[in-house]
């Protein structure tokens, strides 16, 4: 019977970073545009953290069925390790899904943008078949795309639009900024299982691009991230404290040397660790520095 520490660790709370900053960013850039409500913000979150753990559990099933998680380093794999029923596994995804889908029909209803209800449907469908399905996408190098997409622009975006009633430039440099540190999450994790997912024909972006430009993207995508904050503090009516999170980079040069390093397979664990930690601390950052900034 599977354990209550296992069920834990299968929904890899390690990745749920990558669901709660693009809340916080946001939240924070709706409060500056005036626009900050706490109920939908807190909705958000609950949608957020939901489909985190659904598209976890959910890559667990299909990744274990497939038999391409039999053999791989790092947390533990319910349904390849023969820890869980894969029923089982499945039915806590959907359960999830379920969770953010209820959270996210009170969010439209009460923020009144009707929009948010395909987007929603769009993001389930986009987390079932990252691995699931006949051809799913992350099987062929996509699934730092959809990270980028779903987990960067549309939460940043979602999140404010949902309080504000609109887009704004400045959710969407906040979501290419979550987005990237997000999918340098996914680039580690797909470069520890590299050799193994080459065997299995699990052609990731880590596979088709190799050991030492995969490491070139890892460092590209802090790049990306820490230019939006310069962007931000420099438009017109930007956020003039945003540059605050620039600080956090001294909390990012230990993964980036070890990355540079050449760490490979259980060396690539506290990377992973650490750039969950570094996406959350410039989350809170640069949210505080877009919070305090004076609106014009």
């Amino acid at each position: 019977m599977t354990t209550r520490d296992q069920w834990i660790q299968g929904a890899r709370p390690r990745t749920l970073p990558a669901a709660v900053a693009p809340v916080l960013v946001g939240s924070a850039i709706a409060y500056f545009e005036q626009g900050f409500r706490f109920g939908i913000a807190l909705l958000a979150l609950v949608v957020a953290l939901s489909f985190q753990v659904g598209v976890n559990y959910s890559n667990d099933y299909s990744d274990g069925i497939r038999g391409t998680d039999d053999v791989r380093i790092g947390p533990i794999r319910l349904v390849g390790q023969g820890l869980a029923n894969p029923k089982a596994v499945r039915q806590a995804a959907l359960m999830s899904y379920a969770v953010g889908a209820v959270a996210g029909l009170l969010m439209v209803a009460l923020s009144g943008l009707w929009i948010l209800i395909p987007v929603g449907l769009a993001s389930v469908a986009a987390a079932w078949f990252y691995t699931g399905g006949s051809r799913p996408y992350g099987y062929l190098g996509l699934g730092e795309i959809f990270v980028f997409v779903f987990f960067g622009l549309v939460a940043v975006v979602g999140t404010s639009a949902s309080q504000t009633g609109q887009i704004s430039t400045l959710s969407l440099l906040g979501g290419v900024a979550c987005g990237a540190l997000s999918c340098a999450i996914l680039v580690v994790n797909n470069l520890r299982d590299r050799e193994n997912d080459e065997q299995v024909g699990k052609m990731t972006l880590a596979v088709r691009l190799g050991d030492k430009r995969t490491r070139e993207l890892y460092r590209t995508l802090f790049l990306i991230a820490y230019t939006m904050p310069v962007i931000m503090t420099a438009m017109t009516t930007g956020p003039k404290f945003a540059y605050v999170v620039l600080l956090t980079m001294l909390s990012a040069r230990r993964p980036l040397m070890a990355m540079q390093n050449g760490a490979t397979g259980p060396e690539l664990l506290p990377i992973l660790v650490d750039t969950g930690k570094v996406l959350l601390l410039f989350a809170l950052s640069i949210s505080v520095g877009i919070s305090a900034s004076p609106t014009s």
